[in-house]
């Protein structure tokens, strides 16, 4: 929306090549608002504010762009100015955008990395995917057991500016196993000579880095963190998640889960950008098995020719019926775990739908021409609903 209504003004500017005006516009608003400017503009215009942007800022601009349009600026922008972005960006988002990369794409901007940072990309790749390994951040501050509050305090100023967080820092061992943890507010507030072992809080919750990603969502809705440290199978401490990595998660599968609710598979781009095949290709699959679905229906319903012509006012009752199968068949308990226990309990919902019989009739309710007649063959009970729905899939 940004980038619509600054669409004139900076196109205008871009044409007249006034840079520094341009630099001066982007300069004055916070990272995520750059990126939404940038989302709104073509991907030439994109690549030409990206270039302009301070280093730093173009960096978190990028960041906060969605995976698609982070390719297409990749692509428009040239070796120099991609390995500058992919260098300075967080270990964990940049994890995120090489994974959604093929594979070839993926080996030559590691190529582009700094033989450190290729290092720490190579070892968030080699976790496997949907783990909580791809989403932490090795940059994180590891403080020694035997220090005091002043050593800890001088190693803040030397490497806290690089670091993602600081609001909670981790005690290792010599050997780097995870020994507790120290919250920033109560380090300040101690005095200099205190040795760290007094402050540590030794009941940290910790993550393993091959979990998968919802024990982390899981985690930090228990515990109420804004970080988590992460340790590998021997208890050593490998790197951090902060709670806006697991929000990213959070978003990813609430927006998979609607979208497989409304009877197509999960998309990799927002729906209004996704084209006419792609969403095609999504959506043939449920409406494949929705059309036999409704064959089924079908040939259910030829049992009940018959009484339809005897009492034609039962059609009416047809569209009701259906949605009265769909909609508790769209809602699966939530205790269900997997699948195929929700598909179960949709189609035992959409046949009971189907196949209970009405309450009594009233000896006061109106009576329909052709009802009368047909009453007896649905016992003493009333009219039974015709099946006009053979299983419900949400």
């Amino acid at each position: 929306m940004l980038g619509h209504l600054l669409k004139p003004e900076l196109a205008e500017l871009i044409e007249q090549r006034e840079f520094n005006r341009l630099r001066e516009i982007l300069c004055g608003f916070p990272p995520p608002e750059v990126a939404d400017i940038l989302a709104d503009l073509p991907s030439e215009d994109q690549a030409v504010l990206l270039r302009i942007l301070p280093q730093a800022l173009a960096a978190d601009a990028f960041e906060h762009l969605g995976h698609k349009d982070q390719e297409r600026l990749l692509l428009a922008l040239g070796n120099e100015q991609v390995a500058r972005i992919l260098n300075e960006m967080e270990p964990d988002d940049r994890t995120a955008l090489l994974e959604e990369l093929p594979a070839a794409a993926t080996q030559k901007l590691l190529n582009l990395l700094s033989p450190e940072e290729r290092k720490t990309a190579v070892t968030l790749l080699g976790y496997p995917e949907d783990s909580i390994g791809r989403r932490m951040t090795p940059e994180y501050v590891a403080v020694q057991k035997h220090w005091t509050v002043a050593e800890v305090l001088a190693h803040l100023r030397r490497v806290g500016k690089d670091r993602e967080t600081l609001n909670q820092l981790f005690v290792v061992e010599p050997r780097g196993t995870l020994a507790g943890g120290i919250r920033l507010r109560h380090l300040v507030v101690a005095e200099l000579d205190t040795p760290v072992a007094e402050l540590l809080d030794p009941q940290v919750i910790s993550l393993r880095a091959t979990d998968d990603q919802e024990t982390a969502i899981a985690a930090f809705q228990k515990y109420d963190r804004t970080v988590l440290p992460v340790v590998d199978s021997q208890g050593i401490l490998v790197g951090v998640v902060t709670v806006d990595d697991v929000l990213d998660v959070v978003e990813e599968e609430a927006t998979e889960d609607i979208q497989k609710m409304g009877g197509m598979a999960a998309l990799e781009a927002p729906y209004l950008r996704t084209g006419i095949p792609a969403m095609i290709r999504k959506r043939v699959g449920w409406l494949v098995l929705l059309f036999l679905g409704q064959m089924l229906t079908a040939t259910a319903m030829t049992h009940y020719e018959a009484d339809l012509a005897n009492a034609l006012v039962l059609a009416l009752f047809i569209p009701s019926s259906s949605a009265a199968a769909g909609t508790p068949g769209r809602r699966p308990r939530p205790s269900s775990s997997g699948p195929w226990p929700p598909v179960k309990w949709n189609c035992a919902t959409g046949v009971v739908s189907c196949t209970g019989r009405s309450s009594p009739a009233s000896p006061s309710a109106p009576s329909w021409p052709g009802l009368a007649s047909s009453a007896s063959r649905f016992g003493p009970t009333g009219h039974r609903c015709i099946p006009t729905t053979f299983c419900v899939w949400a």
